[in-house]
């Protein structure tokens, strides 16, 4: 790059961790005691829930999720953001502490944005759960607690991994993560097929869903609804939770559609050229 030849500077290291985030035990803990410890005896105990899904099919990647932000019984936020857009073709689904997730996707926005500067190309789906696992595997036990879906399209076509704190990454075709999972996969694991329509994959994943927010008391809010595909992501709907279970139901039992309290116009959301919402 001209800018390095002029200036002579030289890259860091882009196979290993960022140099800017702090060391595993750099945290500010009472002298004498060891991090992981003291975060276990006088750590804050939340709970906390989600729905979050995504599966991957012949036309793309789906993720879906609720948008309800819980603290213990407390409803800290009915109307958060749980995909979060990385790059133009990638997406993530995230659960676990809304803080986490949210530091952790803005680190990995950063050294891929850099590793696309210094290499000239987006770095492949697989490539960038490797880097967020990797990162997020210096800090196990402090803890840290993010559990995400990664959904991208990359030259090998539609990918999907799974990736958690500790560092465990998994890849495959069906992840539903968070307290409403199990009633999430009872519908998925009943209505996926990998040669599905779109409009068959929006259905099961509203669904699943929808589902999962009527047994599970921290799931909730709306359903957020995106669609990755060779050309980029798109934000596909934003429904409520309620009015999608009464519309849809049981796959065998059809329910009489209530009238929406205040109805919303939908409005076609894609990625940027940066990876971000533009109508």
């Amino acid at each position: 790059m001209a800018l390095q030849d002029v200036c002579s500077w030289q890259a860091p290291d882009t196979q290993g961790p960022s140099p800017h985030l702090p060391q595993a035990g750099g945290w500010a803990v009472p002298q004498g005691c060891d991090p992981q410890t003291f975060l276990q005896i006088h750590g804050p105990k939340l709970a906390h829930g989600t729905t979050t899904l995504a599966f991957r099919f012949c036309h793309g990647v789906i993720a879906a999720a609720d948008t309800r932000s819980s603290c213990s019984n407390y409803v800290a936020c009915p109307a958060s953001r749980k995909v979060i857009p990385v790059h133009q073709h990638l997406l993530g689904t995230t659960s676990g502490t809304s803080a986490d997730c949210v530091t952790w996707y803005r680190v990995l926005q950063r050294e891929l944005r850099l590793r696309a500067l210094r290499e000239g190309q987006l770095p492949s789906v697989a490539s960038a759960a490797k880097l967020l696992s990797a990162m997020m595997f210096r800090y196990r036990g402090l803890d840290l607690c993010v559990a995400t879906a990664l959904c991208g399209w990359d030259s090998s076509g539609p990918a999907l991994f799974y990736v958690y704190s500790n560092g465990t990454r998994l890849q495959g075709d069906i992840f539903s993560v968070g307290s409403g999972s199990p009633y999430a996969y009872g519908v998925l694991d009943q209505g996926y097929r990998y040669d599905m329509t779109t409009q068959e994959a929006y259905t099961l994943a509203r669904r699943a869903v929808a589902h999962a927010t009527r047994r599970d008391a921290y799931s909730g809010g709306s359903v957020d609804l995106f669609h990755v595909q060779e050309s980029g992501w798109e934000y596909v709907s934003h429904d409520d939770a309620y009015v999608l279970y009464a519309e849809l139901g049981s796959p065998g039992r059809r329910r009489k559609r209530p009238a929406r309290p205040h109805p919303e116009p939908a409005t076609l959301q894609r990625a940027g050229p940066g990876g971000e919402l533009s109508v």
